[in-house]
Formats: structure tokens, C-alpha cells, sequence
């Protein structure tokens, strides 16, 4: 038998590796001399650089940036053996780097995100993957932006402050970026569909969760508006209305727009850098899951995209999940053809996400799963 395994992290408890090698002892332990493969996978948003690095054979880097107040911060970036730095945004300007009552949009800055690409571009890089999830930001990128060289200057000519509310200053824009970033590719792993402005805009649907009001709401979305007047003036094909321009907060729009970057969904993007396809051709039967199966899984997370490449060569899906939430079930129609939530007894949300409790739990799932199987196939 030859396994392949694709699991998304257990976040908080288990890595993409962690999860998957969990499942491959429980296979090893019923068919002793199966081929397990394990791919690490993430969906371009937490875990995306420690996938690619774990699976391409990369190194990390560490350096300190700026948070998304200003602070310094540690942020970890991979440099995979082909030399693309592999990013992701909330490592530096992520919601989780702040208390909720440091949440405020409008001076939450994407400076550090600037800093870890010029610091990769000093270190060689010229290809770039970045995952743009997660964010504490609606500065449009205008930080990532000053990080890198480019001039977003006030009446007086001087820089604007960080944060949207430092963007409401903003009254020119120069193209003098850093002159290695025409030498640079960009591709962003995003699976946000929004537009920079309007109903359906980074301000309206996202701001709320990053600490703004509704007054606030309105104040920035009319921030945004004007600096996408202005960008047009860099670049005449900018659009605000483009699918994923409000991805982070509006660094979706920066990056498109300044630095020429193609977005591609997360999990796609994912699986061709890992060559995941060639693996799953070749495979007997395919293993994914992540922490909780529900029916944000069904509307394109990795356990549905790593399926929907299984049955384009008709094999067979299993995932596995700390827990299933509702609409789970809606992932049976997306290819997976079984689903296992691995938690074996009552206990609380800390006991749950204990790593070696949820190693345990993930290989004595998979061991009794692979015990049926063997009463079919011997």
C-alpha cells in the first residue's frame, strides 16, 4: 500500500509534519511495509512557510521588524534551495501579534511585512511566495510600501504616519521603490475574494474584527478610495474593484499594483510548489484533514483542494480532524469519502490541543481506521 499524506495543522496543537506522520504510524501499524508519504500542506495562511520549508528542504530565517504598532518583533521567514522566499504577512503585521485592546486599524501598519521582503531581496531572493492572511491592518499596504522605498508623502512632502489614519494624509505617491524590485516576481497565496472599497470592502467586512467601529468603517473605506485615485497615477491599471485587492487589510491591492503581483488560491498554489500531484497519481489512497472539518472546509481549504486532485485520479480520500463542526459533513460531496474526528474521549479544549495527547489521538485514530480497511484489502 502506498499512502500519501496531505494534512492541513491541527492549529495550536499539531504541525502539518506533526499531523502527518502521526497518521502514518497508525498506518505502519496495521500494514507494517506501506509506503507512507508525508506532505506537509498548508492553504497560504498560518503554516505556509514552515510547508513549503518542511517540504522543499528550505532554512528559516529570523529577524526583527516592526509589529504592527511599531514594536520590534521576531518574524520567521523560509528561503527555499531554489532561493524564493517564502513569507507570510501576520508573522510580522498578523492579528495575533496584538491584545484585542491593541486592535486599531487606524494605526496598524504592514511596515514590518516591507521590512521581512527587503530582507529577504538583501539576501539574494528575487521570487517571492506570500501568505496574506491574518492580518491586523487596513493601511492598503502603504507601510509594506515606505518599508520598501516608495515615497507616500503628505502636503509638506514628508511620509506619511503609519496606519489608516496616517493614509489619510496622503497626497502623492513616488515610484522610487527599492531598485532590486524590478528584478523581483511576486505571487500571493489568498484566497479573499473582496475588493479594496465598498459593501462588500476590506474596510466593511474585515475592519470590524481588527478593532473598528462603524464610524470608523466609513472614515477608512473613503481613505482607501482616494489612495486607489492616487495609485492610478502609478499605474493606470489599478483597480480597487479587482477580486482579492482587499486581501489584508488592502495589501492585496499594494502588492498587485506597485509590485506586479499575481494572486493564486492558497491551497493551489501550495500543492504545485510541493509537486502534490505527482505524489497522489501515484498513490493507493490519499490521507488529509486539519483541526476542525466544517463547512468553511467544503468552500475550498486544503483538505477539499488535496481531494479534488484524489479524484481527478479516482483514489480514495480519507481525513482525519481534532473535530467536526457543523457542515462537516458537506465535504463528502468535495471528495473526501470519509472523515474521522480523532478526539476518543471527554476532556477540555486545553487537554484537546496537548500535542502528545493529539499525536496519540491522530495515530490510534488512524490505526483503527486502517484495521477495517484491512478487513477488504489484505
Amino acid at each position: 500500500m502506498k499512502a500519501v499524506i496531505a494534512i492541513d495543522s491541527f492549529k495550536g496543537s499539531l504541525d502539518s509534519a506533526e499531523a502527518g506522520n502521526a497518521a502514518a504510524e497508525g498506518i505502519k501499524r496495521v500494514y507494517p511495509a506501506a509506503e507512507t508519504i508525508v506532505i506537509p500542506v498548508a492553504d497560504g495562511g498560518e503554516g505556509t512557510v514552515k510547508a513549503l520549508v518542511q517540504g522543499l528542504g528550505g532554512s528559516f530565517r529570523t529577524v526583527t521588524v516592526n509589529d504592527p504598532l511599531g514594536r520590534p518583533v521576531n518574524a520567521e521567514y523560509g528561503i527555499l534551495p531554489d532561493n524564493t522566499a517564502v513569507i507570510e504577512m501576520s508573522a510580522a503585521s498578523g492579528l495575533t501579534l496584538l491584545a484585542a485592546s491593541e486592535r486599531d486599524p487606524m494605526r496598524t501598519t504592514t511596515f514590518g511585512t516591507g521590512e521581512l521582503i527587503l530582507d529577504a531581496i538583501k539576501n539574494g531572493c528575487r521570487s517571492f511566495i506570500i501568505g496574506i492572511g491574518g492580518s491586523a491592518t487596513n493601511d492598503g499596504g502603504a507601510g509594506c510600501l515606505q518599508a520598501l522605498g516608495y515615497g507616500l508623502l503628505d502636503e509638506n512632502g514628508q511620509q506619511i504616519g503609519f496606519g489608516a489614519g496616517g493614509l489619510s494624509a496622503l497626497r502623492s505617491i513616488t515610484q522610487s521603490g527599492l531598485s532590486e524590485l524590478k528584478e523581483c516576481s511576486f505571487h500571493l497565496a489568498c484566497d479573499v475574494k473582496n475588493p479594496l472599497c465598498g459593501e462588500s470592502g476590506c474596510s466593511a467586512v474585515f475592519a470590524p474584527q481588527k478593532g473598528a467601529d462603524d464610524e470608523t468603517v466609513k472614515l477608512m473605506d473613503g481613505i482607501l478610495k482616494g489612495y486607489a485615485e492616487l495609485t492610478r497615477g502609478i499605474n493606470s491599471k489599478a483597480d480597487p474593484e479587482a477580486s482579492g485587492a482587499g486581501a489584508a487589510g488592502g495589501l492585496g491591492f499594494a502588492l498587485m499594483y506597485y509590485l506586479n503581483a499575481v494572486q493564486e488560491p492558497g491551497i493551489s498554489l501550495i500543492m504545485r510548489e510541493l509537486k502534490l500531484e505527482a505524489a497522489i497519481k501515484e498513490a493507493d489512497i490519499v490521507i488529509t484533514g486539519e483541526g476542525r472539518l466544517d463547512s468553511q472546509t467544503a468552500m475550498g481549504k486544503a483538505p477539499v483542494g488535496i481531494a479534488a486532485i484524489a479524484k481527478k485520479y479516482n483514489k480514495p480520500v480519507i481525513a482525519f480532524s481534532g473535530a467536526a463542526g457543523q457542515g462537516a459533513e458537506l465535504c463528502n460531496a468535495k471528495g473526501i469519502d470519509a472523515y474521522f474526528p480523532i478526539l476518543r474521549d471527554i476532556t477540555s479544549l486545553e487537554q484537546a490541543m496537548d500535542k502528545e495527547k493529539s499525536q496519540k489521538n491522530l495515530a490510534d485514530t488512524s490505526e483503527q481506521v486502517f484495521r477495517t480497511i484491512r478487513l477488504f484489502i489484505k
